[in-house]
């Protein structure tokens, strides 16, 4: 028993060292425990390494945001449009997060938790320049040095893709997600997407009006009009849709489809902030080197 109380003592101690040694902004992210309805902003949260302790929709997130990962302490709250509030008072936030998108929710988190509002997409602005403002609020609201990284190596990875994407073919790209077999919603140059390629020295297909960011439901016939492009698909689509088109006379005559100038992406939140813009520009990197150097 008296080797157990040394150890343990000793443990107790060592631990006490390394918590006074850490630096003063890991010790203020473990305190602050937050949440957040917002995908955009859960995904900002997780990528700098605040402690999340709930979020909504979390299985959905999983599968359409894929990156970065939730930790599975992190509690569902449901669904982002009626949130469990009693699941979310019993996760004890300090602080939640929420945008614009929501804000309808905010009076009733008040009396749970302090609430800070941060919005990413609005009307006539850039997302990913407010994605790179929101970012570097939370660090520093956080006290968290990977936020200020974070925007930074991103900058750089998009920089390096420009002359990744200089050498390439010089086509057009349209960033599509499938309703069903005969619409799909095109992401415009205000879109997270659209805004990447810009900043990649990519040229969107899609010069057409859109509203936050994209336009829906777009007949499929309109590909038709941009022959030279390249098709990039961005998942979830119905799967119905997609072995429809397969066999579909009028997909199949799209030069795009013929040349096979066709991309299925990986899922890639399309409302998401720098970490799915981050994950897009890699997956269409990889997808069109692929293509270039087949």
């Amino acid at each position: 028993m008296a080797f157990l109380a040394y150890f343990s003592r000793r443990r107790f101690l060592a631990g006490a060292a390394v918590s006074l040694s850490a630096p003063a902004y890991m010790r203020a992210a473990e305190r602050i425990r937050v949440a957040a309805l917002d995908w955009a902003l859960l995904e900002t949260l997780l990528a700098v390494g605040a402690n999340v302790v709930a979020a909504t929709e979390l299985r959905q997130f999983r599968q359409a945001a894929v990156t970065p990962e939730v930790p599975a302490t992190v509690a569902d709250l449901g669904l982002r449009g009626t949130p469990n509030f009693e699941v979310l008072r019993l996760a004890r936030p300090d602080l939640i997060f929420n945008s614009n998108f929501y804000a309808w929710a905010d009076e009733r988190m008040r009396r749970i938790a302090p609430v800070e509002s941060h919005a990413i997409y609005k009307p006539g602005k850039s997302p990913f320049a407010l994605a790179e403002q929101v970012t570097l609020a939370i660090g520093e609201r956080l006290q968290l040095r990977a936020a200020r990284e974070l925007t930074e190596e991103l900058a750089a990875r998009l920089d390096r893709y420009r002359a990744v994407f200089a050498a390439g073919d010089g086509r057009p790209v349209i960033p599509i997600n499938l309703g069903d077999a005969r619409h799909f919603r095109v992401f415009g140059s205000d879109s997270m997407f659209g805004e990447v390629l810009k900043r990649v020295g990519l040229t969107n297909a899609w010069q057409g009006a859109t509203s936050y960011s994209a336009a829906a439901p777009v007949g499929i016939e309109t590909l038709a009009s941009m022959p030279d492009a390249w098709i990039v698909m961005i998942p979830p689509h119905p799967a119905d849709a997609i072995a429809t088109l397969s066999a579909s006379s009028f997909w199949n005559a799209l030069p795009a489809v013929r040349e096979k100038r066709v991309l299925m992406l990986g899922a890639v939140n399309p409302y998401g902030a720098l970490p799915a813009a981050g994950r897009f520009a890699d997956l269409l990197a990889q997808g069109l080197e692929h293509a270039w150097n087949g």
